[in-house]
């Protein structure tokens, strides 16, 4: 691969390669020479950038994962105009279009939350950020949705976040355990279901 001279363009570059790695491996497992091997940069190059394994493992979460996670479940709903239709669309389209790749390796945000929050208290920090931020948007877009009288106003915006949140984590964690597309389907069909009873 072609050396970047772009400060900027090589981390980036790192971290990109960094995220699949671990996606692949886990953390503990993941290989840096496996990603210089795969970004054509040398040691220095990522010793220039992250001083250890440990701060690209948080620069990951902080800027791969959480930048994936916003563009994925929270940016898609700012502008709709009816937030329950909104989320059965992409629940039904993330999970159903999901291919085996992304079945057999999970989803990269709750395969660290499993792995490495019992024992680093600094990716426990910045996974539980990452959850955080991701049950506030949704809340909040819950909450506009009473304003405007498509969501009853009888529900929490806040607890029926975090239960979506939590169950989109545990389908993903239950299907790849699994291993089985119809586990998938079934336990989002059974969400969408549930979306249903909030609406007003």
């Amino acid at each position: 691969m072609k050396h970047n001279r772009d400060p900027d363009q090589t981390r980036q570059t790192i971290l990109e390669a960094a995220a699949q790695e671990i996606h692949l491996n886990g953390f503990q497992a993941a290989s840096l020479s496996r990603i210089l091997a795969s970004t054509g940069l040398t040691k220095g190059a990522l010793y220039h950038h992250f001083p250890n394994k440990q701060a690209l493992g948080y620069a990951v979460l902080e800027e791969v994962i959480l930048v994936q996670g916003r563009e994925t479940w929270i940016g898609p709903l700012e502008c709709c105009a009816d937030p329950v239709d909104c989320l059965q669309e992409m629940i039904s389209s993330r999970f159903k279009d999901m291919t085996e790749q992304d079945l057999l390796l999970g989803c990269p945000l709750n395969n660290l939350a499993l792995e490495m929050s019992p024992i680093d208290e600094g990716f426990r920090r910045r996974v539980q950020k990452i959850y955080d931020l991701w049950t506030q948007g949704l809340a909040a877009i819950l909450a506009r949705g009473q304003g405007s009288g498509s969501v009853r106003l009888a529900i929490d915006p806040f607890k029926v976040a975090t239960f979506i949140v939590a169950s989109i984590a545990g389908i993903r964690s239950l299907a790849k355990t699994a291993q089985s597309k119809a586990v998938l389907e079934a336990s989002a069909d059974a969400l969408i279901d549930y979306l249903e009873t909030l609406r007003n």
